[in-house]
């Protein structure tokens, strides 16, 4: 949602990284009809404070809920193991705690498989999760309080804060663990189409959820000391292990769907230039959403584990997780509704209608969970402190060395400047010279002309542009131009997510796509085409810049914490050229520090 505030207002603050969808000119005729920004838009443009705010709070949302992905794997494996305690009062915590480590380690472990592979498991064991537990719950009514659905009625939920007042609203973060999960239903996305979610949740999943609850109610107003396990213990004895079973492959399927959307706004993220790289696989050729990262997928194990052992079976962990869901739900609520302001042009009537009720039953949960912040609900916090401190430092980095790039980015016109001094000479060789900036030319190539006084005789400028298709047609997926001064060409290599660049000759593709472009452009193609040839012929030669920032004395001390962390991260990271299976031996780095 901030990327998509972003293309349709000028309220971003890093100029992130070009991505291009398939149908790249339909946007663009919406945005023309768009017409001017509304009031909401113009407030954002002109305040710098109000621009850094929005960025935190996406930032803020992004991190709490890559914490969900961290908690909800964790209290949902081990409440569900912990029906194991019911049968077998002897079986100890650790025991519980150990197992569900072991669940989740082998669901981790599965995750570079993808899920394509074994998510046809995935829609019976919900549907049988979906359809005994009402059946239990319409059992528990009839057994222990038919009058249960009197719950539905206002009258009491007010008469339970006029008894309770604070301790009454206190009480409203226990039933945030209730709501749990619709806070990552986008993931779903991923998968299933809109209208197949709407009608699963609506026809299914909701009802099925009401009675369940009620059921639970309905046994706990008559067993009023059993509330700590309250699931476990309203389900009849007959069809208790086969409740154990599904409950637990249920927790496991839960816990697939909150990695996935860790996974997927990870993805996002590196792809906008708001994350640090890391690796990002897609596991289908068909969905874009089936994703997986492997660093991320370990760091996830690590803390998921770590959480499990740390906090155990207490109600901290079940604190942490209300934190980071509501919060989630608010942020979300906030975003969607600046979109509707900004960018659909909804009547503010209708804004009001969806903004006030949540904003007010979100904000009144949110206050009650933050009160749980000391019994295991700053866990969430403290991790999201930790990614939004590597987001910003990552963000400052990247917004100075882009200044500095757009700054001093290399025109054509002063490429053949520089040619024409009489110093420079143009040596043997066809050279690719990658840059990442769409409109000109990395200040990288400036410094490597003054230094070594020299071009190939053929050099080929490349940038990489990634569109929002799985995969880039044949004839499509290279584009060559010419830049002016002679044999200086421009390339543009598209590819979509499911493209795998490293599996070609990347060199012969594109001198392939030059002879071609030679024949049909110029009279002097045949000349040309020989040129090229003959470069290829003596030798091929890859080229990227490395710019780093160098922090002298006189810079302040915030340039020299920030940009220092960022240099770090920036090392650590991955290229940010994709695997292009280039030859080791015809790759050349090119190093240029830039002075703050």
């Amino acid at each position: 949602m901030y990327s998509l505030l972003c293309r349709h207002a000028d309220i971003g603050i890093l100029p992130s990284k070009k991505v291009y969808s398939e149908e790249e000119p339909l946007l663009q005729n919406q945005s023309a009809r768009a017409g001017r920004p509304s009031w909401l838009g113009k407030f954002f443009e002109r305040s710098i404070t109000a621009r850094r705010a929005l960025l935190f709070m996406a930032i803020l949302g992004m991190c709490m809920l890559i914490g969900d992905g961290i908690l909800t794997p964790a209290i949902s494996v081990l409440s569900a193991i912990q029906g194991l305690r019911g049968p077998f009062p002897s079986v100890s915590n650790a025991v519980v705690e150990v197992l569900s480590a072991v669940i989740l380690i082998g669901l981790f472990l599965l995750q570079k498989y993808g899920t394509s592979k074994v998510s046809f498991l995935f829609s019976p064991i919900m549907a049988a999760w979906t359809f005994t537990t009402p059946i239990i719950g319409l059992y528990s009514i009839v057994h222990y309080y038919p009058g249960i659905f009197k719950a539905i009625s206002p009258h009491y939920i007010v008469r339970f804060f006029l008894r309770n007042k604070k301790e009454g609203w206190r009480m409203l973060g226990g039933t945030v663990l209730c709501i749990t999960g619709a806070e990552a239903m986008f993931a779903d996305l991923g998968h299933f189409s809109k209208k197949s979610i709407q009608i699963a949740f609506l026809s299914s999943i909701y009802p099925s959820l009401i009675l369940t609850y009620a059921g639970q109610t309905a046994y706990l107003i008559n067993n009023v000391n059993d509330f700590s396990d309250g699931f476990y213990k309203f389900v009849p004895r007959p069809v208790y292990w086969p409740m154990f079973i599904i409950a637990t492959l249920a927790a496991i399927v839960a816990s697939q769907s909150l990695i996935s959307a860790t996974f997927s706004v990870i993805k996002q993220s590196v792809v906008l230039d708001y994350f640090p790289r890391v690796k990002v696989v897609h596991t289908s050729q068909h969905k874009e959403g089936e994703v997986y990262s492997p660093e991320t997928n370990y760091i996830l194990m690590v803390l998921c584990v770590s959480v499990i052992l740390g906090f155990g079976a207490g109600n901290a962990i079940g604190n942490a997780f209300g934190v980071v869901v509501i919060m989630v739900m608010l942020i979300t609520t906030i975003m969607l509704t600046l979109v509707m302001i900004i960018i659909w042009r909804t009547p503010p009537v209708l804004v009001a209608l969806y903004f006030v009720p949540f904003f007010i039953m979100e904000g009144s949960y949110v206050s009650a969970v933050f009160t749980k912040i000391p019994e295991g609900g700053w866990l969430p916090f403290a991790v999201s402190i930790i990614l939004a401190l590597v987001m910003f430092g990552w963000y400052y980095g990247r917004q100075r060395k882009m200044e500095y790039e757009m700054a001093n980015k290399v025109t054509v016109e002063r490429l053949t400047e520089l040619l024409a001094r009489p110093e420079v000479q143009r040596v043997p060789g066809l050279c690719f010279f990658y840059s990442n900036i769409q409109d000109g030319l990395t200040p990288i190539l400036g410094h490597y002309i003054k230094n070594m006084s020299s071009l190939h005789a053929v050099t080929v400028f490349v940038t990489l542009r990634y569109l929002l298709v799985a995969k880039v047609d044949e004839r499509e997926r290279i584009l060559v131009r010419r830049l002016g001064p002679n044999g200086v060409y421009g390339c543009t290599v598209q590819y979509g997510y499911a493209d795998s660049l490293g599996n070609g000759d990347l060199a012969a593709q594109v001198t392939s796509s030059l002879r071609r472009h030679f024949e049909t452009t110029t009279e002097a193609g045949e000349e040309e085409a020989a040129s090229l040839e003959a470069a290829r012929m003596t030798g091929v030669v890859h080229v990227r810049g490395k710019m780093r920032f160098y922090v002298g004395d006189d810079a302040g001390w915030f340039d020299k914490v920030m940009l220092g962390f960022y240099e770090f991260l920036h090392g650590i990271c991955r290229s940010a050229l994709p695997a292009l299976g280039t030859p080791l031996q015809q790759r050349v780095e090119i190093g240029m520090l830039y002075k703050v």
